[in-house]
């Protein structure tokens, strides 16, 4: 993808050591996932979007969802959006901040293991939600997470990763979703 700039920092080693290529996983993947979002982005913008990726481990994660979201547990990802409000207005000419994502590794691989899939793939499923998330998209009410749950499908299959949802019995994103149902 053209022009925009995605930063991953990967300070938790396991990531590397059990997905190969992760970084250029985590790249191809967020491009998909804002090239399938241009509708929520203002026109012409893409080549100035900025994201940041951290591969995290669950205690990094812990520790920002306990300070950020009150909750003392890790979750499997966080999205902490740079423009969420309507009023915000970025520069026509300047970087457009969508802002970072980050990733637990143990909670992530533990999930994976638990639905049967591969590491790589519930990693890009978690990219593709919390891209997603800075982008304005939210899971608060069934029809948001309907169509939050759709787009990830959508984006996904263009990837070549089944469907997440298709054999669990209920969302496992993000802890908003599963308090969700």
């Amino acid at each position: 993808m053209s022009g925009a700039e995605i930063a991953v920092a990967a300070p938790c080693a396991r990531w590397a050591e059990s997905v190969p290529a992760v970084e250029d996983l985590c790249l191809r993947v967020v491009g998909a996932a804002l090239a399938g979002s241009l509708d929520a982005l203002p026109e012409g913008s893409l080549d100035r979007v900025e994201i940041s990726l951290v591969l995290a481990d669950d205690a990094m994660v812990r520790g920002l969802n306990r300070q950020y979201r009150g909750q003392d547990k890790p979750t499997n990802v966080l999205s902490f959006a740079a423009m969420d409000g309507e009023d915000d207005d970025p520069a026509a000419d300047g970087p457009l901040l969508l802002g970072d994502v980050i990733l637990a590794f143990e909670t992530t691989a533990r999930e994976a293991l638990a639905e049967e899939k591969t590491l790589a793939d519930h990693l890009s499923h978690l990219l593709v939600h919390g891209v997603l998330h800075l982008l304005g998209y939210d899971h608060l009410t069934d029809d948001e997470a309907e169509e939050m749950e759709n787009r990830e499908r959508d984006i996904l299959a263009g990837l070549g990763i089944a469907d997440p949802y298709a054999a669990l019995p209920g969302p496992t994103v993000g802890e908003e979703q599963v308090e969700r149902r």
